[in-house]
């Protein structure tokens, strides 16, 4: 199961910069193939890195 975080402008505050653990954000937007490729190594990572790490996206939708 994903550990990984859906962030929104309206959750960022909570999500990310309130946390208490270190948060990675993955700036992602779904025309991007890089983007898309890195996707199931950051589920991975959340998954391995659980309670000690929090991974989040939020979507670039100026793209």
């Amino acid at each position: 199961m994903s550990s990984v975080i859906q962030v929104t402008d309206s959750t960022f505050q909570a999500l990310v910069i309130d946390s208490e653990l270190p948060v990675v954000v993955d700036i992602w937007a779904s025309w991007c193939g890089p983007c898309k490729a890195i996707a199931p190594i950051l589920e991975q990572l959340s998954e391995e890195y659980a309670g000690r790490v929090k991974i989040a996206k939020i979507e670039e939708l100026l793209g």
